[in-house]
């Protein structure tokens, strides 16, 4: 199955398309710390083990406490975390290591990204490891699942992930006598009923949603469609993609839809939606916490609006462990701890608000009080029966970005949309036949 020289080309070819010229910055700072990890001992006698991760801010406090946690749990094993930017730089670093074998034993990995590298055999199957322990595939929530599959081994497990939400301000819904919209039609009735125009100029908009390619996934396949189809071989949909984009562009002439710019779009959707701007918004349940017990109005969370069939994609990462590892038996010991261990995972999930990732974690008393408190939570966990990854493919990377690129010409420059999917499509079909 090594057929390592032409997957890991691959690899860096799409790499390059995604990231462009990627730089070393960054890189001299982790230089010693793999160095350590790679030697095998520390100061302490323990194994050391390299986590790369992308959690910066609250949330990469949680992950300092959490590795905290374990290292002062047994005196065996030291793992030294290390943060390494976004989703997409630490990507980028890894495009760096795997080559010069300077790769951690194991990382946060965006899941869009899990096929490239697992397409590149780079990374461990965990299905041995699991069972080692007495674990399975089964004690994690199957909605997740999705795109970690590969070559028949198991290249990858949750941790922090997420799904989009349409996030509400009820109060503004209740000002008008509207009720939380569950399909595409009370979206259009609800959004275009809660604009507000002055003097030619829209003052308040229906809802929003971040630049990303995520919201438009979702409503094809809301339309029975997909991104990606069943062999791999080429786009899964037609007018799903037309539908869906013509839905979109009518609701932005209207004011129902606000669209962002690319640049921050995320903290301008929010800022709007937190300052009464805009009503609604379908946005990750990673902001949950950025509103709940915030804001001055009603705040609600419900599952997309749906068209055909209800269908939610899922965000975050997944773990991985790279075959490259010297250290796997220690890598595992941590990563068994942190799936199982109310103090590892469970309690990362608690703080940070992403989706409970184990049927355990899930149905765990802290969890559920949590969910009490902030019903907002709980809906994510709900939605999760209805989730969907179409990012099973090792070109996604690249095929995201001109699907993005599509985007832009639509929304902003009001282009063709037919002719615009159309050749979008052929020039992803060309990428993933490279």
């Amino acid at each position: 199955m090594k057929k390592a020289l032409a997957p890991v080309l691959i690899m860096v070819l799409l790499l390059g398309l995604v990231m462009g010229c990627s730089s070393n910055d960054g890189q001299t700072a982790n230089q010693q710390a793999i160095a350590d990890a790679n030697s095998g001992e520390g100061k302490s006698g323990k194994t050391k083990i390299q986590f790369w991760h992308s959690m910066g801010g609250n949330n990469g406090e949680y992950i300092d406490n959490m590795i905290k946690a374990y290292n002062e749990s047994q005196d065996k094993v030291e793992v030294i975390g290390t943060f390494q930017g976004t989703y997409q730089e630490t990507l980028t670093k890894l495009q760096q290591a795997v080559p010069a074998n300077t790769a951690p034993d194991i990382s946060m990995l965006e899941r869009g990204f899990v096929p490239l590298l697992a397409e590149a055999e780079v990374l461990a199957d965990f299905y041995p490891l699991l069972e080692s322990t007495g674990m399975s595939e089964d004690d994690f929530l199957p909605g997740l699942l999705d795109n970690v599959k590969f070559n028949e081994q198991l290249n990858a497990l949750p941790f922090n992930r997420s799904t989009p939400l349409l996030h509400i301000n009820k109060t503004m819904l209740d000002e008008k006598n509207l009720k939380v919209p569950t399909t595409w039609d009370e979206l259009a009735t609800v959004a275009n009923a809660l604009v507000v125009k002055e003097n030619g100029e829209f003052k308040r908009y229906g809802y929003s949603m971040p630049y990303a390619s995520w919201y438009p996934i979702a409503m094809i396949q809301q339309l029975k469609g997909a991104f990606f189809n069943a062999e791999g071989t080429g786009m899964g949909f037609n007018e799903e993609g037309v539908k869906t984009f013509e839905f979109l562009k009518e609701m932005q002439t209207t004011g129902a839809l606000f669209y962002p710019p690319a640049q921050d779009s995320g903290n301008i959707v929010n800022s709007m939606f937190a300052s009464g701007q805009i009503g609604m918004m379908m946005e990750s349940t990673g902001v949950i916490g950025r509103h709940a017990g915030i804001v001055d109005f009603d705040y609600v969370t419900a599952f997309l609006p749906m068209k055909d069939q209800q269908a939610t994609p899922t965000g975050g990462a997944n773990l991985v462990m790279f075959e490259s590892s010297k250290h796997k038996e220690a890598a595992w010991d941590f990563l068994n701890w942190v799936f199982n261990d109310p103090k590892g995972g469970q309690q990362f999930i608690l703080d940070s608000g992403y989706v409970p990732f184990t049927k355990k974690m899930a149905e765990s008393a802290e969890m559920k009080a949590q969910w009490e408190e902030v019903t907002a939570r709980k809906v994510a966990f709900e939605q999760l029966e209805y989730a969907f990854d179409s990012n099973n493919h090792a070109a996604f990377a690249a095929v995201d970005q001109i699907f993005l690129k599509a985007t832009e010409a639509i929304m902003y420059d009001n282009a063709d949309i037919s002719s615009t999917l159309d050749s979008f499509k052929k020039e992803a079909e060309k990428l993933m036949k490279e």
